[in-house]
């Protein structure tokens, strides 16, 4: 009787254990459950940007215990801004996490949170200027993603068949660009030039006439502060310089180029030297390009032998005001901007890290070896005037690509363009940016 009722008791013990780890693991459930929040992330609408964006997206929400959506925004860069604006507009909580054009954070400061609280950090391990780009009054409203930067293509194969070294100077482009030039349409290509760049008058000519200028010791529109320093023989002669290479080593066509245009000229072997961006590498060693195996890359040329600067664009990722979850996508960005992401995102995707750390990464080299150079680049690189001109970025840069455009086209001088744009810009300010 005595061992038949210890063994009653002995089960009542492991039943009323085996009840509270139950009922614990169904209230860890719930409580999970309860706590578990939706994030959604801009990612964008072609598969690309899902494999390479929402993939990631997917990775921290199985380590978190959080889910995650894809919001796809429209294509084209103008339309996107034009959508956030409206979302913001209305503080919708449509979107927690959204991809920032690098000009925009000036546009958008006031409708994304500070993300310093969030990043331990983190921010010291990427390009300073790209940090500064997003940096508004103080506030870190965006996290660098990836970036792109000016580049320098040229045909290591002609260079060498001529006996030419990369110029380094726009007089030694110039002078060099002219020699191929002639020598390729006496050997029987009539459609043979020696320099390619965008012309067309948009956002990519603003970055064209700043590396131009920036490279030629014309300063980059505006100062530090603000102040409006384009007025100067530096930066007229910048727009003279390049309006000298039409109908010469450029064609008229490039008036009214965009990227893809200059890079089927180039690729297709018609081009000694392009400028344009990081993209068109990994485009140009395909087993179908002409010029496959042939092409190399090089800081943008200046007007002294140190070499010139590149505009820098790319991507950041901020988190809206007006989200449901601030910590949590605050905390997302981190994981997609964090190291490991940004070094797979390139061995993968060829999309150029924000962390210089990574471009020394052997595994990052092996599988895009020019992005050694396009650190340099990015190092000193030209930041677009966003940050400082706030809501008023976009007329400064119509303004600065018109003014551009009307040199390279023949309408007027390099000093009568810089003085007109002067004048517009003084009349965009009035008192002070706005902020």
């Amino acid at each position: 009787m005595m061992i038949w009722r210890l063994e009653i008791s002995r089960f009542a013990r492991k039943a009323r254990l085996a009840i509270a780890i139950c009922t614990a693991q169904i209230f860890l459930l719930f409580s999970s459950s309860s706590t578990a929040a939706e994030i959604t992330i801009a990612c964008g609408p072609s598969g690309m940007d899902v494999s390479y964006c929402f993939k990631y997206a997917q990775e921290w929400a199985k380590k978190t215990g959080h889910t995650v959506r894809n919001f796809s925004p429209p294509s084209s860069v103008p339309d996107k801004l034009a959508l956030y604006r409206q979302l913001f507009a209305a503080k919708s909580q449509d979107i927690d996490i959204l991809q920032v054009d690098l000009v925009w954070p000036g546009l958008l400061k006031d409708h994304l949170i500070d993300l310093s609280p969030y990043t331990r950090g983190e921010e010291h391990q990427h390009f300073k200027s790209l940090i500064e780009g997003n940096t508004v009054n103080g506030r870190l409203v965006a996290l660098p993603w990836y970036t792109d930067a000016g580049v320098f293509y040229y045909r290591k194969d002609l260079l060498a068949r001529y006996d030419q070294a990369v110029p380094k100077t726009w007089k030694e482009l110039s002078a060099v660009a002219k020699r191929i030039q002639s020598a390729e349409r006496a050997r029987g290509n009539p459609d043979f030039h020696g320099f390619m760049f965008q012309g067309k008058a948009d956002e990519g000519l603003t970055c064209h006439a700043l590396e131009w200028i920036a490279g030629s010791g014309g300063g980059q529109v505006l100062g530090a502060s603000g102040e409006i320093t384009i007025r100067n023989s530096a930066a007229a002669s910048a727009l003279d310089t390049a309006a000298s290479w039409i109908g010469d080593i450029s064609p008229l066509g490039v008036l009214n180029h965009e990227p893809e245009d200059s890079r089927g000229v180039f690729q297709n072997g018609n081009a000694l030297f392009m400028r344009n961006w990081p993209y068109a590498w990994a485009l140009m060693q395909k087993d179908d390009s002409p010029v496959k195996g042939k092409v190399g890359i090089a800081p943008m040329p200046g007007l002294q032998a140190s070499g010139g600067r590149s505009a820098v664009g790319g991507w950041q990722l901020g988190v809206a005001r007006y989200s449901k979850h601030p910590a949590l996508a605050a905390d997302l960005v981190l994981y997609m901007t964090s190291a490991a992401v940004q070094r797979e995102r390139a061995i993968a995707g060829a999309f150029n890290p924000t962390r210089p750390a990574l471009y020394q990464d052997k595994d990052v080299i092996a599988a895009n070896p020019h992005m050694p150079a396009l650190s340099e680049m990015i190092a000193k690189g030209v930041i677009r005037p966003s940050t400082l001109t706030g809501l008023k970025y976009p007329q400064v840069s119509q303004s600065v690509w018109y003014a551009a455009h009307d040199v390279l086209s023949g309408r007027m001088s390099g000093e009568e363009a810089v003085a007109r744009l002067e004048k517009r810009l003084e009349r965009i300010r009035r008192k002070a940016w706005t902020h």
